[in-house]
């Protein structure tokens, strides 16, 4: 299991470490070959660290690696040739770079490079004429490569958050669908099994809310991405309304497992509720991919919610709260129809009394 997961996390991963090393090796030709600087280290360094693995970012990221880099050389050449390099003059000039980007209130990452640059520059490098210079030049390119670099993205990144929209609403029409057939059989046993397939679905939002991030930062870098912006924007859209609905399943999975352990009637009408609710969150998931906002939907969350409004009532607090998070569902798949949150719960009649 740990192997596939790793297998399937390079896969996401594939394009940008490939795309690191491009850069990498495109910055050290551009400042070694071209150029002619002799020891180019700081410009493969710029571009990977500039790129990393991720698409939110970028440009602040390159910006703040080639501004650290800058501050930790500058430091670093300073004060090398008067106190000389050792154990002591790394420890004194690393806390002068990172006071100095702290005063700068700078990001994280500039403060680090602030840090790491200086190390490199009194540890490893020999300063010389002109050398402050060549060093920042080679930040220069590096993170000027990774700018280029970073406009050139997959498509991958932007059908990520429709295809994992996707993938949260089918497990809560498989939740939803399978709490209806432990009702119908009275199988307590594969009641606690759902129980426990709808509590392993917390990483699902976590997962969207990273896909949208990522499309957004994608969209944001590249100008060859840009028209897809507003899909991109409204699925982001998606996550809180989907988070609240996944949300709403697991606790209504939690109640059918209660009552069929003790052996508490549910009426057949709610189950019948529950398996016309999964045929309609079927047909948000063939809207979505269709690339439209669910709309065509709406008008079978709108029946299974008049139809909630007119069954009978159950003299069991378990079955009641069952049909009363159905309803919450509804209401929270309405919004990702289009609606908003009091529309949504307007549309929906009082409950049977």
């Amino acid at each position: 299991m740990d192997l596939r997961q790793g297998w399937d996390r390079f896969r996401s991963r594939q394009w940008q470490i490939a795309q690191c090393a491009v850069a990498a090796g495109i910055a050290w030709f551009i400042a070694r070959d071209l150029l002619g600087h002799e020891t180019p280290v700081f410009a493969p360094v710029a571009a990977v660290v500039s790129l990393g693995t991720s698409y939110a970012q970028r440009l602040r990221r390159v910006v703040e690696v080639t501004a650290g880099v800058a501050i930790g050389v500058f430091l670093g050449d300073l004060l090398v040739g008067q106190v000389g390099s050792g154990a002591w003059q790394i420890a004194l000039i690393v806390a002068l770079a990172m006071s100095a980007a702290v005063l700068m209130d700078a990001g994280a990452l500039f403060i680090n490079q602030a840090a790491v640059q200086s190390i490199f520059v009194v540890a490893l490098v020999v300063p010389g004429a002109g050398a402050s210079f060549l060093r920042w030049t080679d930040a220069l390119i590096g993170g000027l490569v990774a700018l280029v670099a970073a406009t050139v993205v997959p498509a991958a990144p932007l059908r990520r958050p429709r295809e994992q929209v996707a993938v949260v609403l089918d497990t809560v029409a498989q939740l939803v669908r399978g709490g209806a057939q432990v009702l119908e059989d009275h199988d307590p046993e594969r009641g606690l099994d759902l129980l426990a397939d709808a509590r392993s679905t917390d990483s699902l939002i976590r997962q969207l809310r990273m896909a949208a991030d990522e499309g957004m930062a994608v969209v944001a870098s590249s100008p060859f991405r840009v028209r897809h912006k507003p899909g991109i924007r409204r699925m982001a859209e998606l996550v809180d309304p989907l988070d609240r609905a996944l949300r709403s399943t697991r606790v209504l999975v939690r109640q059918v497992a209660v009552a069929t352990y003790h052996r508490r009637p549910v009426p057949p009408s709610y189950l019948s509720l529950l398996r016309d609710l999964a045929d309609a969150v079927d047909l948000v998931i063939t809207e979505l991919r269709e690339d439209r906002m669910a709309v065509g939907a709406r008008p079978a969350l709108l029946a299974v919610g008049e139809a909630s409004g007119l069954v009978e009532r159950s003299e069991e607090m378990t079955a009641e709260v069952v049909l009363a998070q159905l309803r919450s569902v509804v209401v929270d798949l309405l919004m990702i129809s289009g609606l908003e949150q009091l529309e949504a719960t307007d549309a929906l009649p009082p409950p049977p009394r």
